[in-house]
């Protein structure tokens, strides 16, 4: 982690860490109960498990992994993924691929259209570097004259994968005649190459009921089914694969492994949750790594307690913050409403956490602890996001 200064930025931090860079605020040896609250934290141990299963599941199964950036958007995280072999990085915006080659990410799939000419300029210019693997999704005709219009002097050609679709999803070609179409626009268009097909499940179900394994299943089906009707000249990328599906893609997709390189892009596994991801993930022996804390401020009426963490600290798109000793009916910008009568003004209490990709983009600056299990965990090491 490169060095820097510690100030009244980072939220929570201890006064006394002000002015202090990060190396000297650690080699104190600071502890968890030094920070105030709110408060999210990381728990390395958890952190490192949910690393070593996903990676062992995946190179069991002839899969590759590019988990998705955009969740912590903290180079320090991405680089852990990657030491664990992870194939690169995903990512989700043209600014996003801009940031992250700038802390030196070499491998980037870009799971969007790309068709902005102020990127696609500044990619051309970066794509003299030789060590620089770049792919993006296309999913039109418009889209592939679009690209070829933004790249024109581009260093080489920009490696390209037909997005597939289907109706009431997201992006992508709906059916196989539309993608063949932007197939063959790919290869008349001298500024591309068609390195493969993907697309992303999510779309298809949110639960893992009959009709939802059923719905993401059939999308997978014509993933397939295109792959099988393209002739590659070279071995292609097939990939697909969030947080919630990657068993199905696995069971599907990794039938083509013998042919192609098959990518899952998961990306909340490496830090898990207590909400949404808990409950459909396949892979059960993930743990949660996010610990968020918070303060009771009053109990002014019975069974009520106002907490200090709001909107502005834990995530709440996916399902509000939880905790073993209440129910949390409301968040407002700085507060939480808990129906309690077991806390007391001054208590400190976890709460868990739903969808890690809105948690970490309320905090610039979080603290990871060795164990999360510890009375008063040891912090070991700091991570900056960038939103």
């Amino acid at each position: 982690m490169q060095d820097f200064t510690i100030g009244p930025w980072a939220k929570s931090f201890p006064a006394s860490s002000w002015g202090l860079t990060s190396a000297e605020f650690l080699s104190g040896a600071p502890r968890q109960s030094q920070f105030a609250t709110p408060l999210l934290a990381i728990d390395a141990a958890a952190m490192e498990s949910n690393e070593r299963l996903m990676a062992h599941w995946a190179s069991s199964r002839g899969l590759q992994l590019a988990p998705h950036g955009k969740t912590t958007m903290a180079p320090q995280l991405w680089q852990r993924v990657l030491d664990a072999g992870a194939w690169g990085i995903t990512l989700a915006t043209g600014w996003q691929v801009q940031f992250a080659r700038s802390v030196g990410i070499t491998r980037i799939l870009l799971a969007n259209e790309l068709i902005d000419p102020v990127v696609l300029a500044w990619l051309g210019q970066e794509l003299a570097d030789p060590d620089f693997e770049f792919v993006c999704w296309v999913d039109s005709v418009e889209a592939v004259e679009l690209m070829r219009a933004g790249l024109a002097g581009a260093a080489r050609r920009v490696d390209v994968l037909v997005e597939i679709g289907a109706a009431g999803g997201r992006g992508g070609a709906r059916g196989a005649d539309a993608a063949l179409a932007v197939a063959a626009a790919i290869e008349r268009a001298p500024e591309l190459r068609l390195a493969g097909i993907g697309g992303f499940e999510g779309s298809y179900a949110r639960e893992r009921t009959v009709d939802g394994v059923a719905a993401v299943s059939a999308y997978l089906d014509t993933i397939a089914e295109i792959h099988d009707r393209i002739e590659w000249s070279q071995r292609p990328i097939v990939t697909a694969g969030g947080s919630a599906w990657f068993d199905l893609v696995a069971e599907r997709l990794g039938e083509l492994s013998s042919v192609a390189t098959v990518i899952v892009r998961s990306g909340v596994y490496q830090l898990h949750d207590d909400g949404l991801y808990n409950s459909v993930s396949p892979l059960r022996e993930l743990r949660p790594a996010l610990n968020a804390f918070t303060r009771v401020l009053s109990t002014p009426e019975t069974g009520f307690a106002l907490l200090d963490g709001g909107r502005r600290d834990f995530p709440y798109d996916e399902g509000l913050p939880t905790t073993e000793f209440g129910t949390i009916t409301k968040l407002n910008d700085q507060h939480a409403y808990l129906q309690s009568s077991t806390v007391s003004v001054g208590d400190v209490i976890r709460v868990g956490i739903s969808h890690p990709c809105t948690a970490f983009d309320k905090w610039r600056l979080i603290p990871m602890v060795r164990d999360a299990t510890e009375p008063d965990p040891l912090v070991i090491d700091l991570v900056r996001t960038w939103f």
